[in-house]
């Protein structure tokens, strides 16, 4: 089985930064570490949820750079005076990177239950009517 490319539909034409945006994102080898769910609140919003138990307000950034929204958190650094017996809680630092769409803005984040929430919002496209003259020839 073939796979064609974005640039191989004559209906995609200008999609090229698209494929390559999608050709980095396949290749970035990103753990799965926190594992996140994507979902879709409504027509036209969306939520991202990461599992981040064990890290606190403080402990993490939401920052937007360049239409990508990045994610990170880092805990600081563990009491001296605990002796763990088991550690199965992971307690590494982490960056989660999604690529935004062109018109998807971000909302509010929230804490709950060990998950942080991020909402999204794609605004809606304005529909543009462009008349093309024919010259004669």
């Amino acid at each position: 089985m073939t796979m064609k490319t974005l640039g191989a539909y004559p209906h995609m034409l200008g999609f090229e930064h698209l494929e390559r945006l999608l050709e980095r994102t396949a290749k970035s080898g990103s753990e799965g570490y926190p594992p996140f769910n994507i979902e879709q609140t409504s027509e036209r919003s969306f939520r991202i949820s990461l599992a981040v138990a064990g890290f606190g307000e403080d402990d993490l950034a939401i920052t937007v750079e360049d239409r990508q929204l990045v994610i990170r958190g880092r805990q600081g650094e563990p009491d001296q005076d605990r002796i763990f017996l088991h550690r199965g809680i992971a307690a590494r630092q982490f960056q989660r990177t999604f690529v935004l769409a062109d018109g998807v803005e971000v909302g509010e984040a929230l804490m709950e239950n060990g998950l942080l929430h991020v909402d999204l919002t794609q605004a809606k496209p304005e529909t543009i009517v462009q008349t093309i003259n024919i010259k004669k020839g």
